[in-house]
């Protein structure tokens, strides 16, 4: 396999993380497992298999290798990928599609789907993606994925399974749909698109940024460029019931060493250990 990009892989129960992202350079992650990926701002050729990706919003560090990943789908002759964008960005990357299309002089062959806070797709059967509002500079999302299981409703938790099977052979529904969040991707944000999902705290693993660390960066300051500072992830450390924190997405201001030092300062236990630095 060609190694022509970083990726950095962490496993976590049944669920492997593959990626990197440093700000204004390139973001693009990938969970083979569950066949999906979130940005393209750089494509490893590794990643090209995955047919599904959720980006986040416009920004080239974010998006930037679209055309080259539609691109080699095409040449290895598999089939086009499926890509959901905010919607403000589908006709200009339709347009900037047909202007390589011109320059390349070969189809860029692909699915283009808007997708809009509140939205779902339906991964599998027991997975599905539902999109959330962020705050950034530009209209951006984040995403939850959840995983879906079936419950016994309450009432029938008494009945034996032949009487289960009758209710079930007469049609009647006798379980009801129970959601877990598994994974949940801020993207780019201010604390105000973390806080206002709630699941985001609550999923096993949380992808979010850190773009800034530095005391010497005031967070609010941070916060109208539509990112987020280490203090905000300390102000908010009781909130996180994440297995996993992953922060990423660190300014190229900071060595790798001055983030680790930086961070533990100020969280020691780097959230009882939960918390794992994506550099």
């Amino acid at each position: 396999m060609i190694d022509n990009l970083p990726v950095k892989t962490l496993k976590h129960n049944n669920l492997t993380i593959e990626g990197y992202s440093r700000a204004a350079v390139q973001t693009y992650w990938r969970f083979p497992e569950l066949k999906i990926g979130f940005d393209l701002g750089a494509q490893p050729w590794s990643f090209m298999g995955t047919p599904t990706w959720f980006v986040t919003h416009g920004h080239l560090d974010h998006i930037a290798a679209l055309p080259v990943y539609i691109a080699r789908r095409r040449m290895m002759k598999m089939e086009p990928p499926t890509i959901y964008l905010p919607q403000v960005a589908i006709d200009p990357v339709r347009t900037i599609l047909q202007q390589y299309t011109r320059l390349d002089r070969g189809r860029l062959p692909c699915t283009l789907l808007p997708i809009a806070a509140g939205d779902e797709v339906t991964l599998s059967r027991e997975h599905v993606v539902t999109a959330l509002a962020t705050e950034h500079s530009v209209p951006s999302l984040g995403f939850i994925v959840w995983e879906r299981r079936k419950k016994l409703k309450a009432e029938y938790e008494s009945l034996n399974e032949e009487d289960i099977r009758n209710l079930r052979m007469s049609g009647k529904e006798v379980s009801s749909e129970m959601r877990l969040p598994r994974l949940a991707y801020l993207g780019d944000s201010t604390p105000e698109g973390l806080d206002a999902c709630p699941a985001m705290y609550d999923a096993d693993i949380l992808i979010t940024e850190m773009t800034f660390v530095s005391p010497n960066h005031r967070p609010k300051k941070i916060h109208k460029f539509g990112h987020l500072h280490l203090d905000d992830i300390v102000e908010r450390r009781e909130r996180f019931k994440n297995q996993l924190v992953i922060a990423s997405h660190f300014s190229t201001r900071y060595h790798a060493n001055t983030i680790r030092n930086l961070v533990e300062k100020q969280l020691p236990d780097m959230l009882d250990g939960r918390l794992h630095l994506w550099l």
